[in-house]
């Protein structure tokens, strides 16, 4: 079992011994899903956010001078149409952390999974929050969510989210109780991190027990305290992905748009060094302006797009895995 020292050493490797890496990374990949990229529709449903994270525009603070925005349950059944008429079953619902978003979504479930004969995951990235709204969510239909911790250091973690990384690791344990499938994930380029923390945080993630798991590399965003610092290293994050597939071989590592934003090419070089999810943005366009997670000017992933680069790769794009209990045993 590779421990910190071991994965250190991986993620610092360039030239021939990381395309080494990388090979090893598919291969694995390929043992647990075959030569299949799992392709998920995600819509936006509100850039109101009650956390003061140092790296996003949507933090508490720019509350006021954004223009906001929440979508309705009945947007989200509407929306959920448009994915299933794209061939996509994994329908994947993301926002700002409020509590008005358990409700907008716990009452449009329902309708999305008559939509689909039941034959849909749900995907939801709310944030914290209380367990009984993960129950609730649960009972609704939700299978899977996705809850980051961003950085395994208790200190940092408290510094760039004003918030204690033991809250999140709570909501991340009662989301294991009550039976989703969870990922979490990490970014690689906040303030003072080194190669060793990055390490540390992969180690962390797989020692937690969760089903999927992304690196994001760090994009400093306008309106934000760390607007002026330095991108996170994409050759790093692609070293990490590769390390996630060994650590892991049956997590979903997605290949992040973060990457694309970064460097044009960065999410085929994801997905050629292990990863095997692509996420399409079906958020109308009004309000996918308004998300202003990178920024105004992020990259967004649209279906051709998503289509070709998969075709580039020679792997071919599937539904989710996690309507097929056989693949991932439940926690």
């Amino acid at each position: 079992m590779l421990d910190e020292r071991d994965v250190t050493e991986l993620l610092l490797l360039r030239g021939a011994e990381r395309e080494e890496l990388f090979r090893q990374a598919r291969a694995a990949r390929s043992a647990v899903f075959g030569d299949e990229v799992v392709v998920r529709g995600v819509t936006e449903i509100t850039n109101q956010c009650r956390v003061n994270c140092v790296f996003c525009p949507m933090r508490r603070d720019n509350t006021r001078k954004n223009s906001d925005f929440r979508t309705e349950s009945s947007q989200l059944v509407d929306v959920a149409a448009s994915v299933k008429a794209s061939g996509i079953n994994v329908m994947f619902f993301q926002g700002g952390e409020i509590p008005q978003t358990t409700r907008v979504v716990g009452e449009a479930l329902p309708g999305i999974l008559d939509l689909y004969d039941g034959e849909v995951e749900i995907l939801l990235n709310l944030g914290n929050k209380r367990r009984s709204e993960y129950e609730y969510l649960r009972e609704q239909g939700a299978m899977s969510y996705i809850l980051k911790f961003e950085t395994s250091d208790p200190r940092l973690a408290e510094e760039v989210r004003q918030e204690s990384l033991d809250s999140r690791l709570k909501c991340l344990q009662d989301l294991l109780d009550l039976g989703y499938r969870v990922g979490t994930g990490s970014i690689i380029g906040l303030p003072g991190q080194q190669v060793a923390d990055v390490a540390r945080d992969l180690v962390f993630a797989r020692d937690l027990g969760v089903h999927m798991c992304s690196v994001a590399p760090f994009i400093p965003a306008p309106d934000t305290p760390l607007a002026d610092h330095p991108a996170g290293d994409v050759e790093l994050a692609l070293n990490a992905i590769a390390v996630s597939r060994l650590l892991a071989p049956d997590w979903l590592v997605p290949a992040v748009s973060a990457l694309s934003k970064i460097a044009g090419e960065g999410q085929y070089r994801g997905l050629m060094a292990g990863a095997n999810v692509i996420t399409v943005n079906f958020t109308p366009d009004e309000q996918r302006d308004r998300y202003l997670i990178y920024g105004r000017d992020r990259f967004v992933v649209k279906r051709d797009y998503a289509s070709g680069m998969i075709a580039r790769t020679g792997l071919r794009p599937r539904g989710s895995v996690f309507l097929e209990p056989s693949l991932v045993e439940t926690p």
